[in-house]
């Protein structure tokens, strides 16, 4: 098959659906696509919830069931058999969010510790994952990257968020297991972009462990990571970016508009698209250097990255480009690039049901605004009910 049709072979991307999996799978896009009913259906899910009524079976069986893992790690564990089977690796994402107090930033850590060393004897994981307001609240990232003086309790506060990074990043490299760091909202990024750079300066010796994210519907993102890299030069350390378009946009342009800065989100997505292939193009050009995750369900960025590689001679399986989509989405873009031999991972959350609801609600809702991508989904899920009636 051509690269330009990769993508389109439904046989490879559904091979791990059953005939019940992927009716499941029609009927949530199909919900998906109807922004009233996800907007009754968080709303609804949301009140059962809190009034403790009995619906996490249903969740569970549900949504849940399409793009969570399962509850705990260990329960994670046939999913990520199964992927790895057909070449598809796994990055455990603890999607349990918004959390404020020292206790729960403590919980997160070790949380990522375990996972760390879940991933160490783990060949089919080989990437852990967390989030800088994982580690530490929002309010800290946004003074210290606003210049403002901390007081002494925030100092010490601010001490222990960095030593959870330290601890994490520490143990990321003495087990040999890469550790992808999420980008949040712009006004706290500056701190943890500074704080994530000095862990690359301490741990990215030899290779990149410590992975940073770009999120390219910012327009500022390239001249950053141009900047980065020219530090890293001089430093003699590597980079590691994993690259996404983004998931803030609404809230970064409100919080524009109402505060009266310019947005630091790109025009519009034609520029975003444009960000995003420089961004992959620039750091595929300096390899060398910067090691890549590219996070995407974009299939012209993906093909892009395929065709760089050829023209670089980056090797298909080279440990220093990786690709990565969602669970439960864009199985046409894993699966596909997996057979063909490429470094695949798929983010897969987990968490107890309840508590990870706030991240399945993002999810739909983004699937939502972004309604080309439910539409590929459910007409390639069309196509592979058709193949499989023949």
């Amino acid at each position: 098959m051509s690269e330009a049709k990769k993508f389109d072979n439904t046989e490879i991307a559904f091979q791990l659906k059953s005939d019940s999996e992927l009716e499941r799978a029609y009927f949530l896009f199909k919900m998906i696509s109807h922004e009233p009913l996800v907007r009754i259906g968080t709303a609804a899910t949301n009140f059962a919830l809190k009034a403790h009524l009995p619906v996490e079976g249903l969740i569970r069986s549900t949504v849940f069931d399409h793009f969570c893992g399962g509850v705990s790690e260990d329960d994670c564990l046939p999913v990520i058999d199964k992927m790895y089977e057909k070449g598809v690796s796994s990055v455990l994402d603890y999607s349990v969010e918004g959390k404020e107090e020292d206790v729960q930033f403590d919980l997160a850590m070790n949380k990522t510790l375990e996972l760390i060393e879940f991933a160490h004897e783990k060949e089919a994981m080989p990437i852990a994952v967390f989030k800088p307001t994982g580690f530490g609240r929002f309010y800290l990232y946004q003074k210290k990257g606003e210049g403002l003086a901390f007081t002494p309790e925030e100092q010490a506060e601010w001490d222990r968020l960095e030593e959870r990074f330290d601890k994490v990043c520490k143990l990321g490299k003495e087990r040999d297991v890469e550790i992808l760091i999420d980008a949040e909202e712009s006004w706290m990024q500056d701190a943890a972009d500074d704080l994530l750079e000095d862990m690359m300066r301490k741990y990215n010796t030899e290779k990149a462990i410590v992975y940073n994210t770009l999120q390219t519907y910012r327009w500022d993102r390239l001249e950053h990571l141009k900047e980065a890299h020219k530090r890293a030069k001089v430093g003699g350390y590597k980079l590691g970016y994993k690259i996404v378009r983004g998931a803030y946009m609404e809230k970064e342009r409100e919080r524009a508009k109402e505060k009266g800065y310019k947005s630091p989100i790109c025009v519009d997505k034609q520029a975003t698209d444009d960000n995003f292939n420089n961004t992959l193009t620039y750091i595929l050009n300096n390899i060398d250097d910067i090691s890549l995750f590219v996070g995407t369900h974009n299939e012209e960025s993906s093909y892009l990255a395929m065709e760089l590689m050829k023209e670089l001679n980056i090797s298909i399986d080279d440990n220093r480009v990786w690709f990565g989509q969602l669970y439960g989405m864009s199985d046409h873009i894993s699966y596909n690039l997996a057979a063909s031999g490429y470094n695949v991972a798929k983010y897969v959350p987990f968490g107890p049901v309840k508590d990870v609801m706030p991240y399945l609600i993002r999810r739909a809702e983004e699937n939502t605004s972004v309604a080309g991508q439910t539409n590929r989904e459910l007409t390639l899920i069309k196509q592979e009910r058709k193949r499989r009636k023949v």
